[in-house]
């Protein structure tokens, strides 16, 4: 009878858990616990990191700070997870390296770099390596709650919190909310993670290709793949003409140097999920298509339509010839 009650109580509990996210700089010059440490640089990473976790969680309080630990070379970050589903979209946004990328592009911004600034990201629950386990995402779960957090917030994460909501939060008093992760004060662009709240600008319902009429549409999973399969080394060219403030020179030189371990494939899969995550609605099948028409790629163009290939035939029947 007792076990029967304290499992009803346990459930009427909100879902909570613990984890440690570990954030170091590949970059010699930048050292972060170091520019932690000085006041003039505190509150710029810890807003940051805020935001990203806001971003990725889907909700202001979806993982919360309680403190930051400076261990050279790594700000070694103590989170509580304050339920299930906000946990879920982390894993998943730290899986993809979703976050990773975020963070070197608000971090290289926020620090004045000329260019996003590479991490190396580690997640861990006690001795526990949650990175090498990140496909079985139930077992990641169980993990993070089973790892009650064992303290409670950081008299200094408080402070840090103060300051930020003192930036953050609108005219209308301290009753007010904080904006959304992708709307941040003018000096730290925020993390490229489109909350579903935040207004885009409307796209257009249809575009014209080769005299036809086609519907535009938010990027799907198989465009990325098809284009990921068949791109090669054009997808820099791409990147260029895509026209996004999140893929300039020095950002498609990051991707590049990034995966250049996983191949082209993954370069160019990563070039439109990167794409995606900046423009959210706004990457639409229409800019793809047009971007791989400016480059040289009609037939990858027509590929992706499903329109037959006219090209390719075209330069088949001029090579029989």
């Amino acid at each position: 009878m007792a076990g029967d009650l304290r499992k009803m109580v346990d459930g009427l509990q909100e879902w909570s858990g613990s984890a440690y996210l570990f954030v170091e700089s590949s970059m010699d010059k930048v050292i972060l616990p170091s520019l932690y440490q000085d006041p003039q640089w505190k509150l710029k990473i810890f807003r940051v990191l805020k935001l990203a976790l806001a971003g990725f969680t889907g909700s202001p309080d979806g993982a919360q700070i309680l403190k930051i630990h400076c261990s050279d070379p790594q700000l070694i970050v103590q989170l509580k997870f304050c339920g299930q589903e906000p946990c879920s979209r982390f894993l998943q946004s730290y899986r993809e390296r979703a976050l990773r990328d975020a963070l070197q592009y608000s971090l290289g911004t926020a620090l004045g770099l000329a260019q996003h600034l590479p991490l190396r990201l580690e997640l861990r629950v006690g001795s526990q390596r949650l990175d090498l386990m990140l496909e079985e995402e139930e077992r990641c779960l169980l993990c993070i709650h089973q790892a009650k957090p064992d303290r409670l917030r950081d008299e200094e994460i408080g402070e840090l919190e103060d300051a930020f909501r003192s930036l953050t939060c609108d005219p209308g008093g301290p009753g007010s909310s904080p904006p959304a992760p992708q709307a941040p004060a003018p000096e730290t662009p925020a993390p490229k993670a489109p909350a579903p709240e935040t207004p885009q600008p409307a796209c257009a319902q249809y575009f014209e290709f080769q005299g036809q009429r086609f519907a535009n549409r938010p990027l799907t999973l198989e465009d990325r793949q098809k284009f990921a399969r068949s791109v090669g080394r054009n997808w820099r060219t791409v990147g260029r003409a895509l026209n996004c403030r999140a893929l300039r020179e020095h950002d498609l030189e990051s991707l590049a140097y990034d995966y250049d371990r996983d191949g082209l494939y993954e370069q160019a899969f990563q070039l439109l999920h990167r794409f995606k995550l900046a423009e959210g609605r706004r990457a639409t099948l229409q800019r793809l298509v047009e971007a791989l028409d400016q480059s040289g790629l009609t037939s990858l163009a027509e590929d992706l339509l499903g329109l037959p290939g006219q090209r390719k035939d075209q330069e088949r029947e001029a090579e029989q010839d």
